[in-house]
């Protein structure tokens, strides 16, 4: 199943759906006698196998059903309740590209590396990236398939961890590297601008996909910029959950992004970067694509 926020003409507030034929949603925020709180996607999340049942049901029955076309689609989980962790260096191949850049030569870790971009990065997957050259004048695509947590957990056993998955989005962990190297080469600041992490369209509940060989990639106005598969991620996402829950508890509605493949704009040759009017493309196959436009900065 796949799951949408999403408002239409008559709202402004964001409202849980779930897809049909990806050309209709269904308001679940509109349906009665739901034994979840149904104002949001989170309520569901939270739900559990239990909410689930209860959208299977729904869509068992005939309910009134909204063009896809006539609606804003939000981010999933618009307003996360926490920063978005992320795994830097997880693929092998981007981890050598960014060698090349660096002063001093890192050992790859022998552990996922770990950052967050702050919860108000996250924007729609059609939303402009509110980001212009009074911010950034090196901002980078990073094209990731985002994990979505259902089962609160701490020490979760990689054995365990797939349980601990309600489903997966695609999202760009968008970065201004110049920012980034601004302040003592960390890389919080630079990938917590507003709006620079695009996520959508929607959730596929992770009974609906295989995340081991999905094709992922970004393009910039067009042009294949990435292009890989998450099969050649270095720590694949049972790891990822076992060593970030480690003395940290997982909540339902955490967002992970899994790591970036290879062809990020600072190690090409000569360097790229995005600048306003471009637009990027985040794609992966089973799941879907976010069309990005690039600036102006909001006020």
């Amino acid at each position: 199943m796949k799951f949408v926020s999403f408002a239409s003409s008559a709202q402004k507030a964001p409202r849980p759906g779930v897809v049909v034929d990806e050309r209709f949603v269904i308001d679940l925020a509109a349906l009665p006698d739901a034994p979840f709180d149904n104002s949001s996607l989170l309520g569901l999340i939270e739900a559990g196998d239990a909410g689930l049942a209860w959208v299977r049901a729904v869509l068992a029955q005939p309910h009134e059903r909204i063009a896809l076309n006539h609606v804003h689609l939000f981010a999933p989980i618009p307003k996360p309740r926490k920063n978005v962790f992320c795994v830097g260096w997880n693929y092998l191949a981007h981890f050598e590209e960014g060698d090349k850049t660096r002063a001093a030569k890192v050992d790859l870790p022998d552990r996922p590396t770990f950052f967050t971009k702050a919860s108000t990065a996250v924007g729609g997957p059609y939303d402009p990236i509110p980001i212009d050259d009074t911010i950034t004048l090196k901002l980078d695509w990073e094209a990731e398939l985002g994990v979505i947590i259902g089962k609160r957990g701490k020490n979760i056993a990689q054995a365990a961890a797939m349980d601990h998955v309600w489903g997966y989005t695609v999202l760009n962990d968008v970065t201004g590297r110049d920012i980034q190297r601004q302040h003592g080469n960390q890389w919080f600041k630079g990938k917590s601008l507003d709006g620079s992490c695009p996520m959508g369209p929607w959730i596929v509940t992770a009974d609906a996909l295989d995340p081991a060989d999905l094709k992922i990639a970004c393009r910039v106005n067009g042009v294949v910029k990435q292009s890989s598969s998450t099969s050649h991620m270095y720590f694949r996402i049972p790891r990822i959950l076992e060593e970030l829950s480690h003395g940290l508890t997982l909540e339902p509605g955490d967002i992970i992004a899994s790591g970036t493949p290879e062809g990020v704009g600072h190690a090409r040759v000569p360097p790229e970067f995005m600048q306003q009017g471009d637009v990027m493309e985040t794609e992966v196959i089973g799941i879907g694509t976010l069309r990005n436009v690039i600036g102006p900065a909001r006020g």
